[in-house]
């Protein structure tokens, strides 16, 4: 499932740092934007990944419901 999300990125005197506003805690850095961006897709793969499979092991044996939802933005 493809999703869209919001990526800011500050020039700093290093490169740049990018951050996902939608997803708290994922951010990375690289020497040019090009870098930064790649490295904050790998970011999101992986917290998007970690997450899932914390679910998994933290619902291991339990009755669970799991569906897709979209959601609206209210801007």
């Amino acid at each position: 499932m493809d999703r869209t999300f919001n990526a800011v990125y500050l020039k700093v005197p290093e490169g740049y740092v990018g951050f996902i506003e939608e997803l708290p805690g994922v951010s990375t850095q690289g020497a040019t934007l090009e870098e930064a961006r790649s490295n904050l897709n790998d970011a999101v793969e992986t917290v998007l990944e970690a997450n899932h499979a914390l679910t998994l092991i933290g619902t291991d044996g339990d009755e669970v419901i799991r569906e897709p939802i979209s959601v609206s933005t209210r801007e």
